[in-house]
């Protein structure tokens, strides 16, 4: 294609209870037990066996909680025509051996405004060697709904959120480095009230901090198509930041195939395309779409009249699809893909290089925890540069992202419950909740060893949350999943009987003894005499009531992941915690 000058080329009863686990923009997925990190003890990430990739450990057992990041002393080879910058650990602390290097592909899967002088980058080596660039690609995508890390483990001790990478933003614009943000896809994980009244709060903190080209992802595609509409179609004057060029809400003319951006003196030409895998994801009646490949070749000769210098593809597609897409259209310069639930969670240290293709090629890592940074320079011999960033605590929180937090929290509370669409279900028992002070009438010394653990305490972490203090979360059902008594810890809905509100529901209070037992209203009256009962009634009612050691693991899961519980995943710690929190049944 025509370029401009100066182109770039491209036995008892026993609660297993650990350390409380709650979820603010947490989904489903995060609860998985599943380890996200990328870093291993030896500092090097494992290879995935069937592609031969450098890969994150989501496939390779859990990481050490502390474990160190590799050094950046040492690059390893990328991509031609390409630099990466691995980043360095928060603490300044390397390991010795460098990052692995990707191997060939083999086609197998596997200006934002400163209000304030922002804080220095952190002090790691990263942007080595990036002077001066004549700008910089911001990208990200698979945020999932995670708005922000949890906090549940403190906050120091995970990655992710849109304060985290709004300092990030303003950071690197206080280099005098133009930024341009560009998103592939999914903001939301789940449907319903709650994720559109996200959808909306996020779409407003990216354009905020400069995103100028965003995919709507399989899982936003499956939002109502009003709100849809609504946060996709541009008001009169203005434009609007999606774009794709083989899927459209409604109508093609509402949706622009591509966008051309000029900034620091470069004109960049930008598409997205839904991979062809999800067709069946996202088609209705709704929704139109294209093969992905008839999309970009009808966009191309667009963007070739343009004369564009630098040309991205934003593929909302499994790692797999995307670089058969680079393949097919060697004209782009870099292919971001969003990547599937096989593709592993975390981006890798350095670009992938593609048989057929001299295209940077990044993936952009699932929740939020990692940001990507594409410098564009003038050098023949490397004109474009990757640096992977984890959005880890060495960010501080940026006040315009946490005010947007709290009105979004604010939303819900005017919801409400009933507002969201949660109505409380029967749990699968068919039993009530009856509180922990009710069980700890008879099993005293088993009561008393809850008081003292933090899941006593978990709905006051809410209401008076002592992290981001100003921002309460006893509204957002997917935080109340694992800070209250009676509520589903992985679908977010409450239980007939279970918490509903923080005055009336006082005795629902943290996350109780019934959370891992079951509700006990039939033991209660069984014991109490309120209903007729003999011996073998009462031993069956009081054996349901047990939760074996077997199982006790695999529930406390439920709410302790790798994300918000990342010691819980360290050799010998499930023990350790076990013996904390260790009780038998009755006195």
């Amino acid at each position: 294609m025509t370029r401009r000058p100066n182109c770039f080329h491209a036995p008892g009863l026993l609660i297993a209870y650990i350390v409380l686990a709650g979820v603010t923009g947490c989904e489903p997925t995060q609860r998985s037990g599943e380890p996200t990190v990328a870093e291993t003890e030896t500092g090097t990430p494992p290879i995935n066996e069937a592609s031969g990739e450098v890969r994150s450990p989501d496939t390779a057992g859990a990481p050490a909680a502390s474990a160190p990041l590799p050094s950046t002393d040492d690059e390893g080879p990328a991509a031609p025509a390409v630099s990466a910058t691995s980043t360095g650990d928060p603490s300044g602390e390397a390991a010795s051996a460098p990052p692995a290097a990707a191997s060939a592909d083999d086609g197998v899967a596997a200006e934002t405004a400163n209000q304030d002088p922002p804080p220095s980058l952190p002090d790691r080596k990263m942007f080595d060697g990036w002077e001066s660039p004549r700008l910089v690609l911001l990208v990200t995508g698979q945020q999932h709904g995670y708005i922000e890390p949890c906090g549940c483990t403190q906050l120091a001790n995970q990655k992710g959120g849109l304060a985290r990478r709004h300092t990030l933003a303003k950071q690197l614009a206080a280099r005098g480095w133009p930024l341009v943000g560009l998103d592939a896809g999914n903001q939301v994980r789940r449907y319903g009230p709650q994720a559109e009244i996200k959808f909306h709060m996020t779409l407003d903190g990216l354009k905020t901090i400069g995103y100028e080209a965003i995919v709507l992802g399989t899982d936003d595609l499956r939002l109502s198509t009003n709100e849809l509409v609504a946060a996709s179609v541009p008001i009169a004057g203005e434009s609007t930041p999606f774009v794709c060029a083989n899927a459209a809400v409604l109508d093609w003319e509402l949706m622009p195939a591509s966008k051309v951006i000029e900034r620091g003196g470069v004109k960049i030409g930008v598409t997205a395309v839904v991979g062809a895998e999800w067709k069946d994801d996202v088609e209705r009646d709704e929704v139109v779409l294209k093969d992905p490949v008839e999309g970009l070749e009808a966009v191309l000769p667009e963007l070739a009249a343009a004369q564009c210098d630098v040309l991205v593809l934003l593929a909302h597609a499994s790692v797999k699809e995307a670089k058969q897409l680079a393949r097919r259209f060697p004209q782009f310069d870099v292919v971001v893909a969003a990547g599937a639930p096989s593709d592993g969670t975390d981006p890798l240290y350095q670009p992938t290089p593609v048989e057929g293709t001299d295209a940077l090629f990044v993936q952009t890592g699932t929740k939020g925890m990692f940001a990507g940074a594409i410098g564009l320079f003038d050098d023949q011999e490397k004109p474009l540069r990757y640096q992977r960033i984890p959005l880890d605590a060495s960010f501080e929180d940026s006040p315009e992202m946490l005010q947007l937090l709290k009105s979004y929290q604010n939303q819900l509370k005017t919801v409400g419950l009933a507002g969201l669409g949660l109505r409380p279900v029967p749990h699968p028992s068919g039993n009530k909740f009856v509180g922990s002070e009710k069980c700890g009438e008879c099993h005293t010394e088993a009561f008393a060893v809850f008081e003292n653990t933090p899941h006593a305490t978990a709905t006051d972490s809410l209401s008076n949350p002592v992290e981001r203090a100003e921002i309460q979360r006893h509204f957002d059902p997917e935080c109340l999943s694992c800070h209250v008594t009676g509520w589903n810890p992985q679908r977010f809905f409450p239980y007939t009987s279970g918490y509903l509100d923080l005055e009336k529901s006082a005795a629902l209070h943290g996350n109780g003894c019934e959370n891992c037992h079951g509700p006990g209203s039939a033991h209660v009256a069984a014991e109490e005499g309120e209903t007729s009962a003999d011996e073998a009634i009462l031993k069956r009612l009081r054996e349901a009531m047990r939760l074996p050691l077997a199982k006790a693991e695999k529930k406390c899961v439920e709410c302790h992941d790798i994300d918000n519980s990342p010691d819980f995943y360290a050799d010998g710690a499930y023990e350790h915690y076990l013996k904390e929190i260790e009780h038998k049944g009755l006195d």
